[in-house]
């Protein structure tokens, strides 16, 4: 027997009285016309008052719509018994602190020991079953707060607030250098550097990346900085970061650039990029509560980020 999500439901309004019922659905409840096609075709799918409708009919004022999609199951994922830090879950949601390392999802060659694996088993464990769907990525060595949609009606919602640009989504970097202001905007296109696809570049014929940038703390040779993105580009932060001058510390793949200063050099202090994603906040896809997510700073950030206090402290005590 197939199970179902708790449904979604909308009782139509005297102004609403006559609309087509696929109006309703897209209008008042968000629904896109590929998650309608898709709902068409389930055993529940979409009932007025009780009674299973097509789209084309109308409504009256006092209708209960409801709306039911069948819980799905990533079958194409092992589950693993994986750390796994949670930091909210609910029938729609599951927000997780992703350890730095860790891919996101499997990939050629590489199946197990992801994030996915991960979540796949916790939801066996509580008895639930659920398609592994992120809503945005982290890189393998970025480590902090990423969301997992539950079903594709929350997917597309939040999907929705992020091309809105209603999902803040903020890092915390450290990096060599120092900005050319204490806060300021990048706005450079990135696109594939064609003589090495796999690393991307700022170039005018790129596609649109937009990242603000706030100096929080200054080492001398090197800086904490917060970051929020506009655009979601691939590898942004790390690109424009360079691009400024400022790489982050420990990346392997975004160095300092040829004829910038090769000293002082911290990658002793950690051994991958040193890129956080602190927050992320957004709208609950079906309650409308704005939700705002923290991950702390995690332990080899936090040793970073106190050798180069110690570093700057230093620096400063043999100047004077």
């Amino acid at each position: 027997m197939m199970n179902y999500y708790e449904p979604l439901t909308y009782i139509v309004t005297s102004s609403e009285e006559g609309w087509l019922l696929r109006t309703v659905l897209r209008q008042k409840l968000g629904i896109s016309r590929k998650l309608l096609s898709r709902l068409k075709l389930t055993e529940e799918g979409i009932t007025v008052n009780g009674v299973r409708q097509y789209t084309n009919v109308t409504v009256k004022q006092g209708d209960v719509v409801r709306v039911s999609m069948a819980q799905e199951r990533s079958t194409d994922i092992l589950p693993q018994k994986l750390p796994l830090r949670i930091l909210f879950e609910d029938d729609h949601l599951l927000i997780v602190d992703k350890p730095a390392g860790m891919i996101v999802h499997p990939t050629h060659g590489h199946y197990t020991d992801t994030l996915a694996n991960a979540v796949v088993y916790h939801w066996r464990e509580t008895g639930k079953q659920h398609r592994f769907r992120p809503v945005h990525r982290l890189d393998q060595e970025t480590s902090g707060v990423l969301a997992v949609a539950k079903n594709p009606y929350a997917q597309q919602m939040i999907a929705l607030q992020m091309q809105a640009g209603d999902v803040v989504k903020e890092y915390i970097a450290f990096v060599y250098g120092r900005p050319p202001a204490a806060s300021g905007t990048v706005e450079g296109p990135i696109d594939r550097d064609p003589l090495e696809p796999h690393i991307r570049v700022v170039t005018p014929t790129g596609y649109p990346a937009v990242t603000h940038y706030r100096l929080e703390e200054s080492f001398g040779a090197a800086s904490r900085m917060r970051l929020r993105l506009e655009t979601g580009r691939t590898h942004q932060i790390r690109v424009h970061m360079q691009h400024i001058g400022c790489p982050l510390i420990g990346d392997k793949l975004y160095r300092r650039l040829d004829g910038e200063a090769e000293q002082p050099s911290f990658e002793e202090f950690i051994s991958r990029q040193a890129l956080h994603a602190s927050r992320l906040s957004f709208d609950h896809p079906v309650s409308g509560q704005r939700l705002d997510f923290i991950a702390e700073l995690p332990e080899d950030m936090a040793l970073l980020m106190n050798r180069l206090r110690m570093f700057a402290s230093d620096n400063h005590r043999i100047k004077e």
